[in-house]
C-alpha cells in the first residue's frame, strides 16, 4: 500500500495481497483521521460480503473469490463510543461464473486485492462523526459532534 495527500483528499493505492479496509483504517490512524468517507475501484481476489438479516439481528456472510472486479466501494469511517475507528462500507463486484457475468454486493467485512485498488479518502473537516448504537435495532447510526 502507498498513499498521498493532495489538498484535503488522500489517495490510497492498495497492492496485491493487501486487505482494503485494513489499509483505509491504517491511513486514518496514521493521519489521525476520526471521520471520513471513501470510495474506490479495483481488481480483487476475495471479498467477505455480508447481508443483514433484520428478523434475526445477525449478518449472513458470503465469500466471493476469483477474479472480482470491484465496481464500486463506498463507505465511511467514524469513531465509536470508545473513540475507536469503525468502518461501514458497501461494495458491488462483477465476476464470471459458468460463462456468465454475475454481480454481487452488500456490506463489506474485508476485500483482498488481486492486482490493485484505488481508493479516495476524504476526511471530515470542522467536526467529528461518531457511531452511536441504537438499542432498538442493535446497529449503529451517525451521531454528530
Amino acid at each position: 500500500m502507498d498513499y498521498r495527500k493532495y489538498n484535503d483528499t488522500i489517495y490510497i493505492r492498495a497492492d496485491k495481497g493487501d486487505e482494503i479496509i485494513g489499509c483505509i483504517l491504517r491511513v486514518c490512524e496514521k493521519e489521525q483521521i476520526k471521520s471520513a468517507i471513501f470510495n474506490g475501484i479495483g481488481g480483487c481476489s476475495e471479498a467477505l460480503v455480508q447481508s443483514l438479516l433484520p428478523e434475526k439481528g445477525t449478518f449472513e456472510t458470503q465469500t466471493l473469490s476469483g477474479m472480482l472486479e470491484l465496481l464500486s466501494l463506498t463507505g465511511n469511517v467514524v469513531v465509536d463510543e470508545n473513540n475507536n475507528l469503525y468502518q461501514h462500507s458497501h461494495a458491488v463486484f462483477s465476476y464470471k461464473e459458468a460463462n456468465q457475468h454475475r454481480i454481487a454486493g452488500g456490506h463489506i467485512k474485508s476485500i483482498t486485492v488481486l492486482y490493485t485498488a484505488e481508493i479516495e479518502l476524504r476526511p471530515v473537516k470542522g467536526g467529528v462523526i461518531c457511531r452511536k448504537k441504537d438499542l432498538e435495532t442493535g446497529t449503529g447510526f451517525w451521531s454528530f459532534l
